[in-house]
């Protein structure tokens, strides 16, 4: 997997905040509020992410309604995994990524990993 193309991020952006899913029309609506796009286009686009399973489609009349196949965060943490593993040396890319974050998120990220070593460790004296 690898980053999405530049209309390809501006669609998923938008599937991602929508409740239900979307047809090619009103992705197409949204988007021509901030520059000039052909149908065609959009649906070519959308295609392309629903054949590499970004997309999930279903058949309403005569067009497709899609929807997103993983969240954004399944996404983004797909492609840090992959950035990790392409990294040569993953516990040191983590250490510099984890670093980088603002005290706040570090401070969340040792009480979830906390949460979680003691929910792990219930889960096996049990």
């Amino acid at each position: 997997m690898r980053g999405f193309g530049d209309l390809e991020a501006v669609v998923m952006n938008h599937l991602w905040t929508q409740d239900t899913p979307a047809t090619v029309r009103t992705v197409l609506d949204h988007l021509q509020t901030t520059r000039p796009l052909a149908y065609t286009t959009v649906l070519t686009v959308m295609d392309n992410l629903h054949s590499k399973g970004f997309l999930a489609r279903e058949r309403d009349g005569r067009a497709h309604r899609y929807r997103p196949t993983r969240s954004r965060a399944e996404y983004a943490a797909e492609l840090m995994g992959e950035a990790l593993a392409d990294s040569g040396d993953p516990v040191a890319a983590l250490l510099q990524f984890v670093e980088q974050m603002p005290p706040n998120e570090v401070s969340q990220l040792r009480t979830l990993l906390r949460d979680d070593d003691t929910s792990s460790s219930k889960g096996r004296s049990a």
